[in-house]
């Protein structure tokens, strides 16, 4: 439900944008991601600190990234949302602070990103790999075939 709503929020404020603007209507996309450990939601880390803590409660354990998609195209809205479960492997103190010293995991979601590093602390993952990264391509391509584009 909260990336769904996070997600919604943006598209109004994408929608209220365009039309503030005066620009001619065309298909908004938006999508937002999020990690969650059980009922624990990982978003953003604030500062390397925050990351670490992140990466040190995910570490050694199953999560799932959750996506969701919503596109806009005159009065109609279609969503769809991608849920994926990814397994961290154990990390020690030491590969956290390595890795979050890389920078990398300042800003993404759960303080990793797949196509990154962090992709050598993760044995398994089960869903899709571009919702992991924050966009995912096969339920955006259904969003945009239901309204008629081709893809």
């Amino acid at each position: 439900a909260y990336v769904e709503r996070v997600t919604g929020l943006k598209l109004d404020a994408a929608v209220a944008r365009r039309a503030r603007r005066g620009l001619p209507d065309a298909p908004i996309l938006c999508s937002d991601t999020t990690v969650a450990l059980g009922r624990t939601i990982y978003g953003k880390p604030d500062d390397a600190a925050h990351a670490e803590r992140m990466l040190g409660e995910l570490a050694g354990h199953k999560h799932r990234v959750l996506t969701a998609v919503a596109l806009q195209w005159g009065s109609k809205r279609l969503t769809a949302l991608s849920v994926s479960r990814v397994t961290f492997s154990k990390l020690t103190p030491e590969q956290i602070a390595a890795y979050v010293a890389t920078g990398e995991p300042l800003g993404k979601a759960g303080a990793y990103g797949i196509q990154g590093r962090a992709a050598a602390f993760i044995p398994q993952l089960s869903g899709s790999y571009s919702g992991i990264m924050g966009l995912p391509l096969y339920e955006t391509a259904q969003l945009l075939r239901a309204v008629g584009f081709g893809v």
